[in-house]
């Protein structure tokens, strides 16, 4: 059967394949972690069943054969960011590799340079960064317009100057769901003679990266929240590595991504990896895991989850005690909505819910800076976020608990 013919999971297909889901309950705190299929879970299962905690050498069969899924994994993640293989590093987490990453620019920056954080971002493309004002580097904040929280170009123009070293910003908030226009930023900031460092940690479940289109310099993604192990990934753009003076092990050679994965790979989440990506492309319709298998997979998740997000926006707006942060419809968002209800604080609100069979998140999600300039921190926001599993139903059951 070719790919063109191939007949779609259908989202009970596609759900049954989610131990998790069986249990009843309404899993709606995907942004915090997505569920793993089952055959991400038997990959796993499997690897420590016949290799136990071997290590990838070259001396023996089991090593040779560890050795071949770590480049497995290599490959078919830059499959996935639609990059080469030799520009993509695989470690523990996303914040891992940001702030090594950081502590190479450190050995390249100093006073008279200067960095720009978006008002949107997670700690881990934020913190890294604030760390370089140790080596006299000036921080600046590009904060985010109220009432919806959307960053605009023109400020960040403002913000440029010819000592500007790097912009970062997040592809989609982790906290509010808010998405800015990448390209648009990506170019300014290229055209001031700026690199910049795209979080798609919270973007990459609903729009898979594409690093040959968004004109960023670095970019970051959790395979953790696309429905596997956790493992965190960075790619680097391919002209800018052999001048990174990243802190690497002896041997490895300069520009050598895997001077970046510090320490042993955790090789029975790289098999997991691996079997995510195979559900994805059982996904996507294609027979076989290619840059096309996983556009089609991304096209799918997004159409499965449009009418979702719209039913949890739409219903979450019409709620008298709820006030919703961030844009104020579907457009500019992905399906994240942080609210909170009039007289309760964040927590009581998600463990009332809870208790009826509705999980959703509670908090600042590491989210401090957005949080902040909106009068909410520390104690944060409810957050109900979406994944292409989620049903129309379980919204539903969000909205009868709140009401």
């Amino acid at each position: 059967m070719t790919a063109s013919t191939a007949p779609l999971p259908t989202r009970d297909d596609l759900r049954a394949q989610f131990p998790p889901l069986e249990q009843g309950r309404a899993y709606l705190d995907n942004a915090a972690g997505g569920l793993i299929p089952t055959r991400a879970i038997a990959a796993v299962t499997a690897h420590l069943t016949r290799y136990g905690a071997t290590n990838a050498m070259p001396g023996h069969r089991p090593g040779r054969e560890i050795l071949a899924l770590k480049h497995r994994a290599r490959e078919a993640t830059a499959l996935f960011l639609n990059a080469a293989p030799e520009d993509v590093a695989l470690a523990q987490s996303a914040t891992a590799l940001t702030f090594r990453l950081a502590a190479a620019f450190a050995r390249l920056w100093g006073p008279g340079d200067e960095v720009i954080l978006s008002g949107l971002e997670h700690e881990a493309n934020a913190s890294p960064w604030r760390e370089l004002a140790r080596v006299g580097v000036t921080v600046r904040v590009w904060h985010a317009r109220q009432p919806d929280m959307t960053l605009q170009v023109d400020d960040l123009a403002a913000l440029l100057s010819p000592r500007t070293r790097l912009v970062a910003v997040t592809a989609a908030s982790n906290a509010l769901g808010v998405t800015p226009d990448l390209s648009a930023i990506t170019a300014l900031a290229r055209a001031a003679g700026a690199w910049t460092v795209v979080d798609a940690v919270h973007a990459a479940p609903h729009a898979f990266p594409d690093v040959q289109t968004l004109g960023a310099d670095f970019l970051t993604f959790s395979p953790y929240k696309v429905w596997a192990p956790h493992l965190g990934a960075l790619w680097l753009r391919p002209d800018l590595r052999a001048g990174l003076p990243w802190s690497r092990l002896d041997f490895v050679p300069a520009g050598d991504v895997t001077g970046l994965e510090h320490g042993t790979p955790q090789f029975e989440l790289l098999a997991g990896w691996l079997g995510t990506l195979d559900y994805l492309r059982e996904l996507g319709g294609h027979p076989e895991l290619t840059r096309a298998a996983l556009d089609a997979a991304s096209a799918r998740i997004q159409a499965l989850e449009a009418p979702v997000m719209a039913r949890l926006v739409q219903g979450l707006l019409a709620q008298e005690r709820v006030t919703v942060y961030g844009p104020q419809g579907t457009a500019g968002r992905v399906g994240t909505v942080a609210f909170r209800v009039r007289g309760e604080v964040p927590e009581q609100t998600a463990w009332r819910l809870s208790e009826r069979g509705v999980d959703v998140a509670a908090g600042h999600f590491y989210a401090a800076q957005p949080l902040k300039d909106l009068g909410l921190y520390p104690e944060g926001v409810v957050r109900a976020s979406i994944a292409h599993y989620t049903t129309e139903a379980e919204i539903e059951r969000l909205l009868a608990a709140l009401d």
